[in-house]
């Protein structure tokens, strides 16, 4: 039960099923070597012993995939589109992740990870405005009061918890809520949507993708809880926060 609910184990699950999602791609040849490179740097991050060059690789790759996908479009003259931003986001906030993950191992300051995941939340927030009639359709309509209030909702939730997090007022309750939030996405949203079109590729990767985001948020949510010396073995001040839901 305490292995299953480490963070590393779990982004390190969710990142695998991303590279699945990625080798099942119908457009080679770069899904497959990006796919294969984070099936086993995915792999690596859960064992303590190849979890420090893990989070490395993982780093640097998303900062290459950020790269890439705020790069093409500029070329295209797409530089105007929200979404050009919110994508790359996606993929700097699990870059992030591997950051914050990579500091903490030797003790290195994680602040920067946590800034710039903040960010990406910030920009994942946008695109709920921007992309509204994108986003109401996505929402049950058995949640009350309506989809538009949800979709609206859960925009600004993105908004001030990014805020939270990059200001640093209530930054580890707001990580919480988050990874709390993108965890309720899976069975509201996606799964629902995955099991209507199960052969939909897109639908896969999506439903990956916000696991491997709920991972991240719980990444940054454990590296947002306060240090002190521990009195007892067992302290249970310094555990993660949703690994003691799981002891309790």
């Amino acid at each position: 039960m305490v292995l299953f609910f480490k963070k590393e184990l779990f982004f390190g699950l969710a990142l695998i099923a991303t590279a699945i999602a990625c080798l099942a791609s119908q457009d080679p040849p770069w899904p497959n070597a990006i796919g294969s490179f984070t099936l086993m740097a995915g792999a690596a991050l859960m064992w303590p012993r190849t979890e420090r060059a893990a989070a490395a690789a993982l780093t640097v790759l998303y900062a290459l995939i950020t790269m890439f996908l705020l790069g093409v479009p500029f070329e295209r003259a797409h530089f105007a589109e929200y979404g050009t931003y919110s994508n790359a986001a996606e993929q700097l906030a699990l870059g992030a992740a591997a950051l914050i993950l990579y500091a903490g191992i030797d003790g290195r300051p994680t602040r920067p990870g946590q800034m710039i995941f903040g960010l990406c939340a910030v920009l994942f927030g946008g695109a709920h405005f921007a992309y509204m009639n994108l986003t109401v359709p996505l929402i049950p309509k058995f949640l009350q009061p309506s989809p538009v209030f949800w979709a609206y909702a859960t925009g600004i939730g993105h908004i001030a918890a990014g805020i939270a997090i990059l200001i640093r007022v209530r930054a580890r309750l707001a990580a919480i809520l988050l990874t709390a939030m993108y965890a309720s996405f899976t069975p509201l949203v996606h799964l629902p949507m995955l099991f209507a079109d199960p052969a939909n590729h897109y639908i896969w990767n999506e439903n990956a993708l916000n696991l491997a985001l709920t991972g991240a948020a719980w990444v940054v949510a454990d590296s947002l809880r306060p240090r002190r010396v521990a009195t007892q073995p067992d302290d249970a001040f310094l555990r993660d926060p949703i690994e003691q839901i799981a002891l309790e």
